[in-house]
């Protein structure tokens, strides 16, 4: 039996931004910053799909556990770990 690896990051959106970024890494926080409004979940969207799409992952490998109305988040993304995860993001160690 095979273990699922997932990791869970905490996540502060700054929805409205001029481009989709990484601003950083704060105090066990990714800040990151898109485009679309905090309209009818555009927002939460647009985070899913940058995400993935910056991680190498499918979609349905990222999703938002907690904080869907809030702009601090837990975001998991299924199949990578937390070290995985900053390094795709370009990210140094985290402890």
């Amino acid at each position: 039996m095979s273990k699922v690896v997932e990791a869970r990051i905490k996540v502060h959106v700054t929805p409205g931004a001029p481009s989709n970024e990484v601003a950083g890494f704060f105090f066990g926080v990714l800040k990151v910053k898109i485009k679309a409004t905090p309209e009818k979940g555009k927002a939460n969207e647009a985070l899913v799909a940058y995400l993935a799409k910056t991680l190498g992952v499918r979609r349905n490998e990222v999703s938002i556990t907690h904080g869907a109305a809030s702009r601090n988040k837990i975001v998991a993304i299924c199949g990578l770990g937390v070290e995985e995860v900053m390094k795709r993001l370009g990210i140094g160690a985290v402890k």
